[in-house]
């Protein structure tokens, strides 16, 4: 709490049960908006009416309710909501039991590890891990960057042309801040265990990251280097030139179709219009795709860029939910790409040069 009131983004994460990454991105969305941004820092401020707005989103978002739907329960009379609700009661009446539950659980803060829920660690592994180095020219780079701190575990990896980011809340925090770079092949065989536990410890001792669900340890060994600086490069982005929400699916099809060929999209109003490499004959790639169009939602100019499917493919296979909102700067210029159902995990994606325009139509 500030001396004049209102509420700072931890504290409003905090009694809303919400990260500050998943904040940020409910004020880009124009769900919840700060009462006041400092200019200078950039700081976030709330009020204390916000706290019920931001549960509420979260409950809504929790049961897998679209943003656009989100936006209208949110705004809507009593009796309009409760029919869009209707759909997701069952649902919903389960998400406050599980809140509740968590709720019951959280005690003062224990040792130095952290307690997450071990089916949501196992997610956000496989969701980073394909942005972390296949090789070990650079050896931290073959690691996955884990941090804990009082509202959020954050895994991180990268391998200098994709960066993927993700935060999770955590069952009960740990005592302290604490940093370590995990090795990220040690890390690939404990989906399967964790998957197997409700709750996980998460600390680190001597030289490695020990995870402990209460009848068993996993021990994965950690990298001893300063990991990039990735906070400074999504700071240093620029401002966004063109925003785009669409389906992961439609996305990952033209990929799939594609094959290992370069893929162009041309932004504008009407959506995105997808196409293979500009270099490849008409019959080197499937007639579908001669200019296949993409529904989405797109806010800013019209902007042509280019992607590897190498690249792009893992962003989107690894992204939370069925949405996609996709930020960019420029057409050389890394691209953000945000699940529009859960702004806690965060990929950028260097685009490709274009060496050979195509005809676009809308």
């Amino acid at each position: 709490m500030t001396g004049d009131g209102l509420i700072t983004i931890g504290g409003l994460a905090r009694a809303c049960g919400l990260t500050a990454s998943a904040l940020r991105f409910y004020d880009d969305c124009g769900l919840l908006v700060p009462v006041r941004v400092d200019e200078v820092t950039g700081y976030r401020y709330y009020s204390d009416a916000q706290i019920d707005r931001g549960v509420m989103i979260r409950r809504l978002r929790g049961i897998g309710v679209p943003l656009e739907v989100v936006s209208e329960i949110l705004n809507a009379d009593g009796a309009r909501a409760e029919r869009l609700l209707d759909e997701h009661v069952a649902e919903l009446e389960w998400r406050a039991r599980e809140a509740a539950a968590v709720a019951r659980v959280i005690k003062e803060e224990i040792g130095a590890g952290v307690v997450l829920s071990a089916a949501v660690l196992a997610a956000a592994i496989e969701q980073v891990r394909s942005a972390a180095a296949s090789d070990r020219d650079i050896p931290v780079l073959a690691g996955i960057l884990v941090e804990s701190g009082a509202d959020s575990v954050t895994l991180t990896a990268t391998d200098r042309y994709r960066l993927s980011t993700r935060a999770m809340a955590p069952v009960r925090p740990s005592g302290g801040a604490w940093s370590v770079v995990a090795d990220a092949a040690e890390l690939d065989g404990i989906g399967s265990w964790l998957r197997g536990s409700d709750e996980v410890t998460v600390r680190t001792l001597d030289d490695a990251l020990v995870l402990t669900d209460g009848s068993s340890e996993r021990r994965c060994g950690t990298i001893d280097a300063a990991f990039p600086d990735y906070r400074a490069m999504l700071a240093g982005l620029g401002a966004v030139r063109t925003r785009v929400v669409t389906g992961r699916d439609a996305l990952l099809a033209v990929l799939e179709a594609a094959g290992s060929a370069s893929v162009f999209f041309a932004v504008d109003q009407s959506g995105l219009f997808a196409t293979c490499d500009g270099q490849l004959s008409s019959a080197g790639y499937p007639e579908r795709l001669a200019r296949l169009h993409i529904p989405a939602t797109v806010t800013g100019p019209g902007i042509e860029l280019a992607f590897s499917p190498r690249t792009l493919r893992p962003a989107l296979v690894s992204a939370i939910g069925p949405e996609i909102m996709v930020d960019i700067v420029a057409a050389d210029a890394p691209v953000v790409f945000r699940s529009a159902t859960d702004g806690e995990l965060t990929t950028l994606v260097m685009p490709t040069a274009i060496t050979n325009s195509k005809e676009y139509g809308a």
